[in-house]
């Protein structure tokens, strides 16, 4: 197998990197990269945790000169460490946070690398046949499996990917993500696609629509913004002016060619969408604003096969070639136009065929989310096991054999909503029920794995009244916490957090920001001052901080109060949501 350089750059003097707006030479990566790997403790598989992404790409380097394989699942929860353990017990844990509560044995990247100036021109060589790294699927259709990944594999996937990009010596250019390296596209497209395609990153992982905005800022142009969906949705919904950038790279979910056009215009920059998989790495692209159409990496094809079953309806599709090392079938139901192009119609696991009529769960997501007023949504079909539990486990649940939506949408009641659904999709695939939330359990990328959507649908479930009369209909079907949702709307109230406010100063120098505790201590004062009586003692259920907010900004309050006091209000600046929360009443006691 042949020997790949850890870093292709032409000169250990060029840019890899972006610290907090600082600049980081390949010479400097090195040199941390080979301090690291001395200091790294015994065990042979690295838990990589690190927030950073410029530790982050230190600490899989190091780990890769150690010898030493990276595990990247793309979620951190206890069940996901039970699972690891099992896979590796020699795992450690590296991490870069004060407050680490990993159960592994635990390293602290260390604040400073005690190691001497990396002086060779050429960067160290690693045999292709290497394991770097096992990255795990998203457990979006059920439990995460690893897959292996040699450092030949990755090296040849990512220069075909710089290579349609357009990237190959594209030397100047820095890669700002919103997507967590730990997750496969991430791990390619914002820590390899430098390494390997000889760019720069930055180091942050903005979340937050403002963030974004300056971390793109912070970097010089030309600029490419690695998002998903998800994330370029709220950026373009709260931040009217934005940086200009040379490329947009989206992937994790479908992407419509209506977000797409904005993006472009928005950003006056191409958006390209990726489509691949753990298994196969990247394998195609599409220009999403100009159509639905896949274009394969060149050599890697697509072949369908008929399935052992006969169906034609159930055509299996296999790809290969290229720097896919082995055949690998792939789980979406793809369209082959030709050898080179297909469609993509959702995953396979997401196909929903009920009283005759086909769809996928991406699509009803996409209508579901295409609605005014609706910030997140998704639908579930609960499998046997699921339907079982939830027909007969906890008190009073109600029969599940139908789709179940799961919404955000704080200013629409039930009644509105299923209105607009009629209008975008066939009555057999409406919700029953459709369940609103606060907010949906999405991991970094945006994905929303099955075993964190299976336990929110049976607590919001166990938590309705049981009978025939919480399964009649659809309009009956909303949760009881949303009960008072459809009752009238109070507001708006208009108000203004002043520049001169107590709480700006600090927060933060030069780009104030109204601090969450102050939108919501003006939230329970011009409620109570509303309904003519103080809210002092109030209970805060819940309360979410979407965008941030300026000293001086025109801010709308709207709320709705059921019978049973609770209050649930939203703070709007213009099109974007601020704020929302659940407030509810404490009985006031008296003298005996």
């Amino acid at each position: 197998m042949p020997h790949f350089p850890l870093v292709s750059h032409a000169s250990p003097d060029r840019t890899i990197a972006w610290r907090d707006g600082v600049p980081v030479t390949v010479r400097e990566f090195l040199a941390d990269t080979r301090a690291l790997a001395a200091a790294l403790p015994a065990g042979g598989h690295v838990f990589n945790v690190c927030k950073d992404r410029y530790r982050f790409a230190v600490g899989l380097c190091a780990a890769l000169l150690a010898g030493k394989v990276s595990l990247l699942p793309s979620s951190h929860t206890l069940q996901t460490i039970r699972q690891l353990k099992a896979f590796a017990p020699d795992i450690f844990c590296l991490h870069d946070a004060d407050d680490c509560t990993v159960e592994l044995p635990r390293f602290r990247y260390p604040s400073m690398l005690a190691g001497a100036a990396f002086e060779d021109d050429a960067a160290p060589h690693i045999d292709g046949a290497r394991v770097m790294a096992y990255v795990f699927t998203s457990g979006s259709t059920g439990e995460p499996v690893p897959h292996r990944k040699t450092w030949g594999f990755l090296v040849k996937n990512v220069r075909a990917a710089a290579a349609r990009l357009g990237l190959l010596g594209a030397f100047d250019t820095t890669l700002v993500g919103t997507v967590p390296p730990q997750h496969m596209y991430g791990f390619e497209s914002t820590v390899l696609l430098a390494l390997i395609g000889g760019l720069a990153f930055s180091n942050g992982q903005p979340f937050y629509p403002s963030d974004v905005r300056s971390e793109l800022e912070a970097v010089p142009a030309p600029r490419i913004l690695v998002t998903s969906p998800i994330h370029l949705r709220a950026l373009l919904a709260s931040e009217p002016a934005l940086p200009h950038a040379s490329l947009i790279l989206s992937a994790t979910a479908p992407l419509s060619e209506k977000l797409a056009a904005q993006a472009e215009a928005r950003l006056a920059a191409p958006l390209v969408e990726i489509y691949g998989s753990t298994e196969t790495g990247q394998i195609a692209t599409r220009r999403t604003a100009r159509g639905a159409v896949w274009e394969l990496f060149p050599e890697v094809t697509l072949t369908a096969r008929a399935h052992s079953s006969g169906n034609d309806d159930a055509d299996e599709v296999w790809a290969a070639g290229g720097h896919v090392e082995v055949p690998i079938q792939m789980g979406d139901a793809l369209e082959l136009i030709d050898d080179t192009h297909f469609l993509l119609h959702g995953r396979k696991a997401d196909l929903v065929n009920i009283a005759g009529k086909r769809t996928s769960l991406a699509y009803l997501n996409h209508q579901l989310t295409a609605i005014a007023g609706v910030d997140d949504g998704a639908f579930f079909m609960p499998d046997d096991n699921e339907a079982a539990s939830l027909e007969h486990g906890g008190q009073g649940t109600v029969p599940v054999t139908r789709l179940v939506a799961l919404v955000v949408a704080p200013t629409l009641s039930p009644a509105e909503l299923q209105r607009s659904l009629r209008e975008r999709i066939d009555p057999a695939f409406m919700p029953r029920p459709l369940l609103f939330v606060d907010s949906l359990p999405r991991n970094g990328t945006g994905k929303l794995p099955r075993d964190a959507l299976a336990p929110l649908v049976t607590a919001l479930l166990d938590k309705r009244p049981a009978g025939p009369a919480a399964s009649a209909s659809a309009s009956a079907s909303a949760s009881d916490e949303r009960a008072g949702r459809a009752e009238g709307q109070f507001g708006p109230i208009m108000f203004e957090i002043p520049a001169d406010h107590p709480a700006l100063p600090g927060h933060f120098p030069g780009h104030p920001i109204v601090p969450g505790v102050v939108l919501l201590d003006y939230a329970i004062e011009r409620i109570g001052e509303f309904l003519g009586r103080r809210l002092d003692a109030c209970n805060i259920a819940s309360a979410k901080f979407t965008s941030p907010v300026a000293p001086g900004e025109r801010l709308a309050l709207t709320f709705r109060r059921d019978e049973r006091g609770t209050i649930r209000f939203t703070i709007s600046a213009g099109e974007r949501t601020a704020a929302l929360g659940v407030l509810t009443e404490r009985a006031e006691r008296t003298s005996p």
